[in-house]
């Protein structure tokens, strides 16, 4: 299989972070990963960074300056008290303000600007963040354990450098917040994969096509519980191979939540480790430059094997893989099997038993037939802070005078960007 450069996100302190008691998103899953990863000897072919941790300003670029103020003070104890208009930005139980809060979405959107930086500049073919791909944050609030919307940030950053971008999602969950981010604009498709009906976030019907000059680049492919390897990859490789053909994407985002993952706590899909991994083989097939990005996951086991295969894929080394573990500081969690691998159980499919997923699959195949094929766009200079606002992702109106002041001070950052509206 032909060599990728590929660019390893990775902060050490990221597996220190706690939701807090009984909470099922577990940061640790990342370290568990990384140690997995480095017991498999993969570190020393792969470029290892660790990333700049995104700063207040950087993460405004998507979410309100009130927001992200917000996200800076919260602690457990002030959580309750901080509200802004009366508007809590912590929505429920779900997302508890814990100690260390900022920092912990730092890192996860330092990981996901860093890795489309390392893309746009040529300098890696694939970059992954595991500790990214927090797909539910909103603009002005937290939403299914997810504060800063990475994703959003790193796709702002590919458009600075490239004029179309894909984003796919196969988490179990509707990928919501990166789809309504870029709902009216036809320079990012986002395609989700996912479960629906009387489950989070409740969103993702293919009636949701995107609005205005984004309409028909918004693909949802909802899906009922149990899915196997077989009717996922029936679905899945028509679908992408269309958008790619049609959408033509100069990169590809990938969100590759976990929670898809047979047995997951949370999930309630029928997909095996190499099923989940398929994905990325897929695309890493494509030669387009790649960002694979974490998400959900929350049996902590299958993900950290599953991430960690991944990682393999990325590299073009699964073949060589032992599936049986080699040593590693958390070998005993990985009981009683000790092996590389997340199997199937015996759910019934229930996409197959009443055909809905040919239907789901022909629906999705027509919502692409009638779109304009690879979209054009015209080649302007921009400074960084004013690729947002052209897509109408940042700033209400009273935020704008902080914003022209840092647009002010860094207009001598200008670089070329596809653009046209």
């Amino acid at each position: 299989m032909s060599k990728r450069r590929v660019a390893y996100y990775f902060d050490p302190d990221v597996g220190a972070y706690t939701y807090g008691l009984g909470h099922p998103m577990k940061p640790h899953r990342i370290r568990v990963t990384h140690d997995l990863v480095a017991a498999y000897d993969m570190l020393p072919k792969m470029h290892v960074l660790r990333p700049k941790r995104a700063s207040p300003e950087d993460i405004s670029a998507f979410h309100t300056d009130e927001y992200v103020h917000f996200l800076t003070r919260v602690t457990p104890e002030t959580a309750e008290e901080l509200t802004y208009h009366g508007t809590r930005f912590l929505v429920g139980d779900d997302n508890p303000g814990f100690e260390g809060l900022f920092e912990f979405c730092s890192i996860s959107a330092g990981g996901s600007i860093c890795a489309a930086q390392r893309i746009s500049s040529g300098a890696a073919d694939i970059a992954i963040n595991w500790a990214g791909g927090l797909h539910h944050a909103k603009k002005r609030e937290a939403s299914g354990f997810c504060y800063v919307n990475d994703i959003v940030l790193g796709i702002l950053e590919l458009l600075r450098s490239y004029p179309r971008v894909l984003y796919i999602d196969i988490d179990c969950h509707h990928g919501d917040g990166v789809e309504e981010a870029f709902y009216t604009t036809d320079r990012v498709m986002t395609c989700s994969f996912h479960k629906f009906g009387e489950y989070f976030p409740g969103t993702g019907t293919q009636e949701d096509k995107g609005r205005g000059k984004g309409k028909g680049y918004a693909i949802n492919v909802p899906l009922k519980d149990g899915i196997t390897d077989e009717s996922y990859k029936s679905v899945f490789e028509p679908v992408i191979a269309k958008i790619l053909d049609v959408f033509q994407p100069s990169a590809v985002v990938l969100q590759c939540g976990a929670d898809s993952l047979a047995g997951d706590k949370l999930g309630c899909f029928n997909v095996t480790m190499k099923g989940h991994a398929h994905c990325v083989q897929f695309l890493r097939q494509q030669n387009i430059p790649l960002i694979l990005l974490g998400g959900g996951g929350y049996t902590v086991k299958n993900v950290a094997k599953t991430w960690t295969f991944e990682t393999a894929c990325a590299l073009g080394i699964e073949d060589e893989i032992d599936f049986s573990l080699p040593w590693n500081e958390y070998f005993e969690w990985f009981a009683p099997r000790y092996r590389l691998e997340v199997l199937g159980n015996n759910m019934d499919d229930l996409n197959t038993k009443d055909n809905s997923l040919d239907r789901v699959r022909v629906t999705a195949l027509e919502q692409l037939h009638d779109l304009i094929h690879a979209p054009s766009v015209q080649m302007h200079d921009v400074p960084r802070e004013t690729v947002g606002h052209h897509l109408g992702l940042v700033k209400d109106e009273e935020g704008w005078d902080e914003l022209d002041e840092r647009l002010a001070r860094k207009l001598h950052t200008i670089l070329h960007l596809l653009f046209y509206f």
